[in-house]
């Protein structure tokens, strides 16, 4: 028997990190979406392997499929050396497999093909989670959730208004969260018991070790394409099982504020994702990376700190309202409401403002660029004009969105 705090030790996670992200292009034409830069010097996924890593489940296996080079490197330099004796982050991908070299059909399909990795272990629980939110969350009060309802599967839930409902998968659920029944994208969204709001899945799901090997089991014998909301839960609540859902508002963290309770982000459009960044710059952020008792981890790099350069009356370098990383040089230019990734290199004369720059990103003089995305390896020329003539910056070959942000991606070699 174990104790409740030391219930992550007794789990092994998987997290389904193969998506393409086509909403996200073209950000994700080189790389998959978990593989997206968030924050300056973090990947998407990031987040979830850090909210398994502090709520101690360091036995996790990342299953990658999409563009999975860049990711299984992130994967191998930053996560497999911070795990101990019996303890790893790893990533699989499905041409490592020489029994079976297939692309994963379906979310369920996905832990199916690795299944051997479930049945050798000897966890108790099932974490599987997806690689492409932004969030914070002690996995560990889902996991003693579901062992206190004795539940087959456990499901993340936001609690979301009614009328944003009909964007997700809705649980139908009971007075003491059973869940009884379930519709992607419902017209009409039942809501919680008492309440005028209603359940939302969040894709994440505690299953217990036995129960995911026999349910799984018996899908692949009826589904080619196996998934979790479209056949594995269906399934479930046909047989009578225990399923419950478990209310992210309820989780909470070490040194969380009022604000950050229940911030859920799918950044799975340009717009989305640019929005999250953005709330990042503000005086008090809804997501605060400065909480050192919940940290968000990643490869840091051996790089010096940012700096700024020249202090002349029109060559000024200064970085005002900003999140600049390691290695930046702001070089007698403005850097205003903006995210600087790693590496990058403002010239003198230029501005930069309501923008978001990848690593090594280099911004020639004279150049003003505003409300815009700026891919990895960029070299911006002198004297360019970004996101002020839109119609410009199509022609250019830029991405437009229809809120205006201009996403300027590498150029095919």
């Amino acid at each position: 028997m174990y104790a409740l705090d030391n219930v992550g030790r007794n789990t092994i996670a998987m997290v389904l990190a193969g998506g393409k992200g086509e909403r996200l292009s073209p950000l994700t034409l080189r790389r998959a979406k978990p593989s997206v830069a968030f924050g300056g010097k973090y990947k998407i996924i990031d987040f979830v392997l850090s909210n398994l890593f502090n709520s101690g489940i360091k036995k996790v296996y990342i299953l990658t499929q999409y563009r999975a080079f860049s990711l299984n490197k992130h994967i191998r330099e930053s996560w497999g050396k911070w795990t101990g004796l019996g303890e790893f982050f790893v990533a699989i991908s499905p041409e490592t497999k020489s029994e079976r070299e297939e692309w994963f059909k379906g979310t369920a399909d996905a832990i199916l093909q690795y299944l051997r990795f479930v049945e050798t272990s000897d966890a108790d629980f099932v974490a599987i989670f997806g690689g492409d939110h932004i969030y914070k969350m002690d996995v560990t009060q889902m996991i003693n959730y579901h062992r206190m309802n004795r539940a087959d599967i456990t499901i993340a839930a936001l609690e979301v208004p009614k009328e944003e409902a009909n964007r997700f998968g809705v649980f139908s659920v009971d007075d003491d969260y059973r869940v009884i029944g379930f519709t992607e994208k419902p017209q009409d969204p039942e809501t919680i018991p008492g309440r005028e709001t209603c359940f939302a899945s969040m894709g994440n799901y505690i299953f217990s070790t036995k129960k995911l090997i026999e349910v799984l089991q018996e899908g692949k014998k009826h589904y080619e394409d196996l998934d979790f909301g479209k056949h594995v839960i269906p399934m479930m609540l046909e047989n009578g099982d225990r399923i419950f859902a478990y209310n992210f508002n309820d989780n909470v963290i070490p040194g969380m504020k009022a604000e950050e309770r229940g911030y859920w982000k799918d950044v799975g459009t340009i717009d989305s994702y640019y929005e999250a960044n953005m709330d990042l710059i503000h005086v008090s952020p809804q997501l605060n990376l400065y909480n050192y008792k919940w940290p968000i981890l990643t490869n840091q790099g051996n790089l010096p700190p940012a700096k700024t350069v020249f202090d002349d009356n029109d060559r000024r370098g200064v970085n005002i309202d900003s999140y600049v990383c390691a290695g930046c040089i702001t070089s007698g230019s403005t850097v205003r409401k903006s995210i600087l990734g790693p590496l990058c290199k403002v010239n003198s004369y230029s501005l930069v403002e309501d923008s978001i720059l990848f690593e090594n990103v280099t911004v020639g003089r004279h150049t003003k660029i505003k409300k815009a995305i700026i891919d990895k390896n960029v070299v911006i020329p002198d004297n360019s004009t970004i996101g002020y003539d839109l119609e410009a910056d199509r022609a250019m070959g830029y991405t437009i969105t229809e809120s205006g942000i201009v996403v300027v991606p590498r150029k095919e070699k």
